[in-house]
């Protein structure tokens, strides 16, 4: 089973900062587009952040500006660094991997990582 695992959540005050990690298997991490989603209470899962093997990325409207997706390629590692949080920023992250076309854009995640911003 592919695992895909994460770390760096925790608890931080309004206008601090955390750093996400997620490391991939190589086989699957050098051909995906890699993603952060998160999903708060009562709420669907939603992207936050995304970027592609070759490095474009995306972002929700509600996090651009504060917090920034990048791969390290040579450590099959995706990164979310997070900026000026919001209490509204509070939610369980999820690392996402999708494979291109011809593998079927197959996705696979992580087991998710608590991110609790206090007022």
């Amino acid at each position: 089973q592919v695992q895909l695992v994460e770390s760096g959540g925790g608890l931080v005050q309004a206008g601090g900062s955390l750093r996400l990690s997620c490391v991939a298997p190589a086989d699957i991490f050098n051909i995906a587009t890699m993603g952060w989603y998160r999903q708060a209470p009562g709420k669907q899962r939603e992207l936050a952040a995304s970027i592609t093997r070759a490095g474009s990325t995306n972002y929700a409207d509600s996090v651009k500006g504060r917090f920034t997706i990048s791969r390290d390629n040579a450590k099959n590692t995706v990164y979310l660094q997070m900026n000026s949080l919001k209490p509204e920023d509070t939610a369980v992250y999820y690392c996402n991997a999708v494979l291109p076309a011809p593998w079927n854009k197959r996705d696979f995640w992580g087991q998710g990582t608590q991110v609790t911003v206090s007022s």
